[in-house]
């Protein structure tokens, strides 16, 4: 409800990494409304009043001087590259979390396409979505889901989670109905290299993604890495890509199967080749049959004369 009136009176609840996720809003959770609003005003810090929720303490914060300005500045900061994002998460320690999602990111919605920051950060904080900023870039947007205590708690949680093996990977893409595309490499698998050999975590899977390589994580085993390939769009496409070849490339060289209820007739298979030798005489056709006949030698007298003639009438 208050962001809606927030976009009604053209304001922008502007986002920050603390408890609450929103600029000059705090969080004291003994008192009936929990959240309070303030901000700096010369020099000093003034309460501008408590709140039931943390929109409607941003909002309020939205409509002040301070709150404009702020959000002004934030507008106007350059935004970061994805490779500069990237960049600033190593250097940072954080984890930008991938997902089967159009953005590829945990908490990264693609939310308004056609603007200059169309990229959407936002959490799942106390029961409700929290909106953390607009941004130009997917992995910019990631970065400041990582940044939160949201994001940071999740990639705890996928970076504890037990990491599955090859036969456990291959099984789990079974199930999804996904495919591990093979590659000739080192790792075996399409967008899987082995980055790290005797880390704990040696495989990396990546995707091109923009024009660029993106990383989604390092893995135990290359099946693992193919499986988190595998669920990414990018891997999805090419899956479809290769599946036409795949059918093409399995049925050379093989039989069709008889559809069911077909039959073979004896004329139609080729008869076995035979080789004609002279003096040979040829084998009997199957249907021919012999017709047994005797030659009689009708002889006239002795066998020393000579036979008779008869004259013609």
């Amino acid at each position: 409800m208050w962001r809606s009136q927030a976009e009604a009176e053209g304001l922008t609840l502007l986002g920050a990494e603390n408890q609450t996720g929103y600029y000059g809003v705090y969080h004291h959770p003994d008192k009936p409304k929990p959240y309070v609003a303030q901000v700096t005003r010369g020099g000093k810090r003034v309460h501008l009043g408590s709140f039931v929720t943390a929109e409607e303490a941003a909002l309020c914060i939205a409509r002040l001087p301070e709150g404009q300005e702020a959000a002004k500045r934030a507008a106007a900061a350059a935004p970061l590259t994805s490779e500069g994002a990237r960049q600033q998460a190593r250097a940072e320690g954080l984890t930008l979390l991938v997902a089967d999602n159009k953005t590829g990111y945990y908490g990264v919605k693609l939310d308004k396409p056609h603007k200059p920051n169309p990229y959407q950060a936002r959490v799942k904080r106390g029961g409700k979505d929290v909106n953390l900023g607009m941004f130009a870039t997917a992995e910019e947007a990631a970065l400041c889901v990582a940044r939160s205590p949201e994001g940071q708690a999740a990639a705890k949680q996928a970076a504890a989670a037990p990491p599955l093996t090859s036969g456990e990977a291959l099984q789990q893409a079974q199930a999804e109905g996904l495919t591990l595309l093979k590659a000739e490499n080192k790792a075996g698998y399409s967008g899987v290299t082995l980055t790290y050999p005797g880390k704990p975590k040696p495989y990396q899977a990546r995707v091109w993604r923009g024009g660029k390589v993106v990383t989604l994580g390092f893995f135990a085993t290359a099946e693992e890495a193919a499986l988190c390939v595998a669920r990414s769009p990018e891997g999805r496409a090419a899956a479809k890509r290769a599946a036409p070849q795949l059918s093409e490339e399995e049925g050379k060289g093989t039989v069709p199967p008889m559809p069911p209820g077909a039959f073979v007739k004896e004329e139609d298979v080729p008869a076995a080749a035979v080789v004609k030798e002279e003096g040979a005489v040829p084998p009997m056709p199957p249907d021919a049959f012999v017709v047994k006949t005797e030659a009689i030698v009708k002889e006239e007298g002795s066998s020393g004369s000579r036979p008779k003639r008869q004259r013609r009438k």
